[in-house]
């Protein structure tokens, strides 16, 4: 992964750090993973293969941009957007390391300009479908209810909820949302099938907290390290994009988490470049 010296390049597989937390509801500490993330992707403990035979650093167009910076009093959400409006419309794919889930609706706001009928796969313990949360309609508990009533994403499909309540159920219903909740592991699709491209948004909060106690909201009962990679490496349709958010580093124990968000970047990008070449 090279890192970006002046500008994107065009045609080109892009990692972005988004270090910003300010729309988390209980715990800061998000703005610190993007370094993690990437300080593990490079870790001596591991390597820079897929595990389906992709060999991460013989791809020549692979760039790690490093952080967005966002500068006191600025509008963050616009900064986002404009910035990864810009990177598509170069015909790049990008990953982005949150941060807290919020920075996906400026993403979206982004790739919806570029892509029509875009659908979004969505792994979280929580819908994130509040339409507001403590006053805040841009809390990170409130992306997807964002996205849909902006119409920006044309199905959006969720895996690993188990929080569901009242108000986000009627929000799921009211936006047509596909909600596949960890108590109906079992009837899950043998594959997710998509007709288009697809965005896949993945809060770490999804694997149960066995897997990843590096996340600000510990909620049991969730879905393996290997479930997560088994559906990036199955489901049906175009990966053009991706976020990997809610890492938390202040409650990571011996960097457990990093390595796996590091381990999902890693097939993610493979994904990406399986799916454009």
């Amino acid at each position: 992964m090279k890192q970006v010296q002046n500008s994107i390049p065009e045609n080109c597989i892009c990692v972005v750090g988004i270090p910003f937390d300010k729309n988390s509801s209980f715990l800061k500490g998000a703005a610190l993973a993007p370094a993690q993330i990437i300080k593990s992707y490079f870790s001596d403990s591991s390597n820079l293969w897929s595990e389906k035979g992709c060999n991460l650093e013989a791809i020549e167009h692979l760039y790690d941009y490093g952080d967005l910076g966002f500068k006191i009093g600025e509008d963050e959400f616009n900064t986002l957007t404009n910035f990864v409006e810009k990177v598509v419309d170069q015909n790049c794919h990008l990953i982005c390391l949150g941060g807290d889930h919020s920075v996906t609706y400026p993403v979206i706001k982004a790739h919806a300009k570029k892509y029509n009928k875009l659908n979004i796969l969505h792994f979280d313990a929580h819908p994130d479908l509040y339409d507001t949360l403590d006053g805040n309609i841009h809390s990170h508990a409130t992306p997807f209810a964002r996205i849909m009533e902006k119409k920006l994403a044309a199905r959006l499909v969720q895996a690993g909820i188990r929080t569901m309540n009242g108000h986000q159920l009627e929000q799921a219903e009211k936006f047509s949302v596909e909600v596949h909740e960890m108590k109906d592991i079992l009837n899950w699709p043998h594959e997710f099938q998509f007709d288009g491209p697809v965005y896949l948004s993945l809060d770490l909060d999804c694997l149960d907290p066995a897997f990843a106690p590096g996340v600000s909201h510990h909620e049991p009962g969730g879905m393996t390290t290997r479930q997560v990679i088994d559906i990036i490496h199955t489901f049906k349709g175009q990966l053009i994009g991706a976020d990997i958010v809610e890492y938390n580093p202040d409650r990571d124990i011996n960097s457990m988490t990093s390595m796996v968000a590091a381990k999902f970047l890693k097939e993610i990008i493979a994904r990406i470049y399986e799916d454009t070449n």
